[in-house]
């Protein structure tokens, strides 16, 4: 269970930040957001790493904690990686097909 909870909120966590940045707000929102929603994304992202490393501390001690959270922390960040590719591709796939016919 420990693992679901540390993957599940490192994802979030990475969402988070990548949600913060204008690039992704454009792509995703449509629009910029002010900077002080930005602010709170980056810092909600940041806890919620935080919040990562506790749960994988409570849950396994510190000697495998930090292991395993490096762990869900790589593939977190791979998943929020690929999905954000994924969604961009299928953007502009949708995008080139409206401009036939």
């Amino acid at each position: 269970m420990t693992h679901a909870w540390l993957l599940a909120t490192s994802v979030a966590g990475f969402a988070a930040l990548a949600l913060a940045t204008e690039r992704q707000q454009e792509e995703l929102l449509g629009r910029v957001l002010t900077a002080a929603r930005s602010r709170l994304l980056r810092a909600t992202g940041w806890l919620l790493l935080g919040a990562a490393l506790l749960v994988a501390v409570r849950g396994w001690g510190w000697g495998f904690a930090l292991v395993a959270y490096c762990g869900h922390l790589s593939l977190a960040a791979g998943v929020v990686y690929a999905t954000a590719l994924a969604m961009a591709r299928r953007r502009v796939t949708r995008a080139g097909s409206g401009r036939r016919g």
